[in-house]
């Protein structure tokens, strides 16, 4: 079932018309696996999987590397239980004017890259984050909650972001994001580029470096926290035909892939777009979390929804978070937030 912004899939049922199998939960939340008409007392089938995971293996294919399953041995991922996130919003706030030369704003304007310039949060609540992350499964691409499973939409990052999605599929960015892996640029060399070619006034170069550091600093962050792909340079080969992007597309595509390495439970950093991920749950889950809020949303419909939020230090840690994620129902969710913000958009 699809819900407006959000993916939901039924947690009464999954039915593959294909191969002609039914799979639900049991009293304990888990799925057996059963083909229709297998005898429904098939203990072999039922005795396979992992304690306290899926009976049937073979959707979750790495589920023997996840985090949920160290969890539920009371293993930890190390001393500390959160994530190390990347976050570039303070350096944004230094580095990234808003005021830009005439000659600049033009093209900033209609790369479809605009609205990043200021949706960034200065803080991220890694506690709340990591929590999440942990009921993520790069399979399904969801995060699999007490009640059914959800997923960022581009939908979300549209409303969210103000980033263009047209134009191409999930599985063209996905591709693209895959495609090949280079060589790097610093953050910090490509700011100082920046400053040395706006004030030679050669704003084609001005320009390229600064929308990669904007797109280095946010959608396409790293876990290195310093560095940006030389790979994305091409994107700004012809600054006329950025806003032809599907922006919204790689930002979902980038932050998919590193929620699903975050996942497994080897991993201790998250790179992609925090902010993305942390105002979609303000946005879906109101009782989840500690947030500032700087205005309401009929007051501001023409800026970007994660502009609406501010960080509020929290004292929640990720041990209380999952028991409250393990508690929330349906009831606890709201559905539809972008449904005005949706139209005007």
């Amino acid at each position: 079932m699809k819900t407006s912004g959000t993916l939901i899939f039924g947690f009464f049922g999954i039915v593959n018309r294909n191969t002609k199998m039914v799979r639900r939960r049991g009293a304990d939340g888990r799925i057996p696996y059963r083909t229709l008409g297998q005898d429904a007392s098939s203990s072999a089938a039922e005795s396979a999987g992992y304690l306290g995971g899926p009976y049937d293996t073979s959707l979750l294919v790495k589920y023997e590397h996840h985090v949920a399953r160290h969890l539920w041995f009371g293993e930890e991922r190390g001393p500390k239980k959160e994530l190390k996130v990347v976050g570039h919003g303070l350096k944004l706030t230094s580095r990234v004017p808003l005021a830009l030369p005439p000659q600049m704003e033009s093209w900033v304007s209609r790369s479809g890259l605009s609205s990043v310039q200021r949706t960034s949060l200065n803080k991220i609540d890694t506690n709340l984050v990591s929590t999440f992350v942990e009921r993520w499964h790069l399979e399904s691409s969801s995060f699999h909650m007490s009640f059914g499973e959800m997923s960022i939409t581009l939908d979300d990052v549209s409303c969210l972001l103000h980033l263009p999605i047209r134009g191409v599929s999930h599985g063209e960015a996905q591709s693209h994001v895959h495609s090949c892996r280079g060589s790097y640029y610093k953050l910090e060399w490509l700011y100082d580029l920046f400053v040395q070619h706006r004030a030679a006034s050669n704003w084609a170069y001005a320009t390229r470096a600064y929308l990669l550091i904007l797109v280095g600093s946010t959608i396409f962050a790293d876990k290195t926290f310093t560095l940006v792909e030389a790979r994305y340079l091409l994107l700004f080969t012809d600054l006329d035909r950025c806003l032809g992007y599907s922006w919204g597309a790689a930002a979902v595509v980038t932050l998919y892939k590193y929620l699903g390495d975050a996942s497994m439970f080897s991993c201790k950093q998250l790179g992609g777009y925090p902010t993305l991920l942390k105002c979609w749950i303000h946005e879906y889950f109101p009782t989840v979390g500690k947030r500032g809020e700087n205005w309401k949303p009929a007051d501001n419909c023409s800026l970007p929804r994660a502009m609406r939020w501010s960080y509020r230090q929290g004292v929640l840690k990720v041990d209380d978070l999952r028991h409250i994620l393990d508690e929330l129902t349906p009831a606890d969710i709201i559905w539809h937030p972008f449904e005005d913000h949706r139209a005007w958009r």
